[in-house]
């Protein structure tokens, strides 16, 4: 059925609840979308050099070397792009950041696209386009090679399967729906959590038919299939994400804590944002015309019901938001059209600069490093996680070179997480340092200290009795210093030289270094 091209900023009435038998028409097609996704896009490979890599990228660099189906905290996706953007570039940190700026672009699309299946005229799909551009979730997440810019992408484009398939009951968009999460849970396990709450949509708000619906039974067979490999890596490793999680609601991770949870719904998209994407919901759940599309919006009160009980990140649910940012630029771009347009608009465009643009300078590194306020690092802790690991490696170097040769000869760097690890194997060659090792999370599972490495380099380590319990003595011997004034986990922190390991470290590796978050 042909789509008529109606260029308006108010939404068309989908007609499965009041016109029976007659399929519900999206906007117009729209060029504004593609111009604010290629900005989008273009400014954050403008950007992607600046500062240094994030220590999640180190990580993935290491798990890169070290390939498998699975992990203790993600699937085998990321640390495959990885190594092969290391191996076209090796040590490019704009060839490795790519992927994430042009994935991002792509979000915006959707964002606009999901705007236009709801109706939204080609005003209302490029506000929507600009609010994903201008996101939080979008920036930082695009701004760097990250599980969350895959999940994001996979979210929304669940998300439009989604809502494709609730607008023309067609159950053929079941099948790309299934497609698109069994890739994604190749990623991140996250993405059932979205089929939980479109399942739980459905269950609540309807259209029930399609659980019997014979191709979204074999969809959740495709992305069960495409999962297979991760989820049966998980269960022969007796399902180390659990492990994960549960210290993520413990509050042993950045972005997790149930109040800091619920805060971030708030901010991850913008606080501009959130008048519209209540607005959103509201329309979701409650307009006669968007009836059909009710199991959208009970999908995200579910999903961030799950995040907030069982203390997940706040960002878990982010693409969802901007599903209800879709749906509510449309709804704002309804209203700025009525009355005095002029006013409305004028409104709108003011109160987007003081919340907006801020958004740029506090997500993205446009600020020089070396003058960096400390009120960036306190909205966005990832922006000191991306500074000085050069000079991290340096003053563990120094650290190395004063030990006595013979001590030199037969020490290992043990480090407290993968990015100290993932630091000393991308900077430590050119420093002359050895091997570093670490008991976090998969780092654990890719080799131990040779068996007569009895002194030990440690840094970032936040357990000395343990330490006490492996060595006969450990001492200061340095500090981190990173020469900026950031405060990050890393900057300042003690190095300590501890000799005379008192157990073989095989008996010691997988049962008491072993640790996750």
């Amino acid at each position: 059925m042909s789509e008529p091209a109606i260029d308006t900023d108010r939404p068309h009435r989908p007609g499965p609840s009041s016109e029976p038998g007659h399929l519900p028409q999206p906007g117009p097609r729209a060029r504004g979308p593609w111009l604010v996704a290629a900005a989008t896009t273009v400014t954050l490979l403008l950007l992607a050099g600046r500062y240094g890599y994030h220590r999640d990228e180190l990580y993935f660099l290491l798990c890169g070397r070290h390939l498998a189906w699975g992990y203790v905290d993600q699937g085998p996706l990321v640390p495959a792009l990885a190594r092969l953007l290391d191996t076209i570039a090796p040590g490019n940190l704009v060839v490795l950041r790519t992927p994430s700026a042009l994935l991002a672009g792509v979000a915006v699309l959707l964002v606009a696209a999901i705007a236009r299946e709801l109706g939204g005229g080609r005003g209302g799909q490029s506000f929507a386009a600009v609010l994903a551009a201008l996101s939080g979730i979008v920036l930082a997440s695009g701004h760097l090679l990250s599980t969350t810019t895959v999940d994001l992408l996979v979210w929304l484009g669940v998300a439009w399967c989604a809502v494709r398939l609730l607008r023309t009951g067609d159950s053929r968009w079941a099948l790309a729906l299934g497609l698109v999460l069994g890739v994604g849970m190749l990623n991140k396990l996250l993405p059932a959590l979205l089929a939980v709450g479109l399942l739980a949509g459905v269950l609540i708000a309807g259209p029930r038919r399609l659980l019997r619906d014979k191709r979204v039974l074999a969809a959740a067979g495709i992305a069960l299939l495409l999962a297979a490999p991760n989820l049966i890596w998980q269960a022969a490793h007796g399902f180390p994400q659990l492990g994960v999680a549960a210290s993520i609601a413990d509050g042993d991770s950045s972005y997790s804590g149930r109040l800091d949870a619920f805060t971030l719904q708030f901010l991850i998209i913008s606080p501009y944002a959130v008048p519209i994407w209540i607005a959103g919901l509201v329309a979701l759940l409650c307009r006669p015309a968007w009836r059909a599309y009710r199991a959208v919006g009970w999908a995200w009160v579910v999903v961030v019901g799950i995040v907030l009980v069982a203390g997940g990140k706040g960002y878990y649910d982010a693409p969802l938001l901007l599903v209800l940012v879709a749906a509510g630029a449309v709804v704002t771009a309804a209203w700025a059209s009525r009355g005095p347009a002029w006013l409305r608009r004028g409104v709108l465009a003011a109160a987007a600069v003081p919340f907006l643009l801020p958004t740029v300078v506090l997500l993205l590194p446009v600020l020089p490093a070396q003058r960096l306020p400390g009120f960036v690092v306190d909205v966005n802790y990832d922006a000191g996680e991306t500074i000085g690991w050069p000079a991290f490696a340096d003053s563990v170097a120094a650290v190395h070179r004063g030990l006595p040769p013979q001590e030199r000869a037969r020490a290992v760097i043990l480090t407290g997480n993968y990015g100290e690890a993932g630091a000393v194997a991308r900077y430590g060659p050119a420093r002359g340092l050895p091997r570093a090792y670490s008991g976090h999370n998969s780092m654990v599972d890719f080799g131990r200290p040779p068996a007569d490495a009895d002194v030990a380099i440690v840094v970032g380590w936040e357990r000395p009795d343990a330490l006490n319990a492996w060595f006969d003595e450990c001492a200061t011997a340095g500090r981190v210093d990173q020469r900026v004034d950031v405060d990050n986990d890393e900057n300042g922190g003690p190095i300590l030289v501890c000799r005379g390991l008192r157990r073989p470290w095989a008996q010691i590796w997988d049962t008491e270094v072993r640790h996750t978050g």
